[in-house]
């Protein structure tokens, strides 16, 4: 018998909480309108995803979704290999997440800053001690 999770699971979603993938994707369409591809590209190269993380319909699956929310809008275009591609872009209602979801970052680095000031202050003030190697 499988059993239920007690965990409800919210309808709201809040940035970064949930969503941290769709966070990041808001985070580098507020820059320009970018396709898929290219998208997964920025992604990799600022260190936010690990390279070769996601499969690319992934990708567009959640671009889809985002779309649906009312985050980003689109539009086909053909690109110089004459392939059509849809571009994203964020809508206002993106731009508000966005702002939302970095504000509550902001929030959170504070705490991180206090606790970490507190680390110094109770445990001494050296460097963090690093990982055990795994045998």
């Amino acid at each position: 018998m499988h059993r239920r999770s007690r965990r409800r699971r919210s309808h709201h979603r809040t940035l970064p909480e949930r969503g941290w993938i769709q966070f990041l994707l808001l985070r580098v369409l507020h820059e320009r309108p970018m396709h898929g591809y290219q998208l997964i590209e920025s992604m990799e190269t600022r260190g936010y995803v690990q390279s070769g993380r996601f499969e690319t319909g992934s990708v567009y699956t959640i671009l889809n979704r985002m779309e649906k929310r009312g985050l980003l809008s689109s539009v086909k275009s053909t690109g110089e290999t004459r392939r059509i591609r849809r571009i994203y872009s964020l809508t206002e209602v993106g731009e508000e997440a966005l702002k939302r979801g970095l504000e509550g970052v902001i929030q959170r680095k504070t705490i991180m800053d206090e606790l970490t000031e507190y680390y110094h202050q109770q445990f001494g003030a050296g460097s963090i001690p690093e990982k055990e190697e795994k045998r």
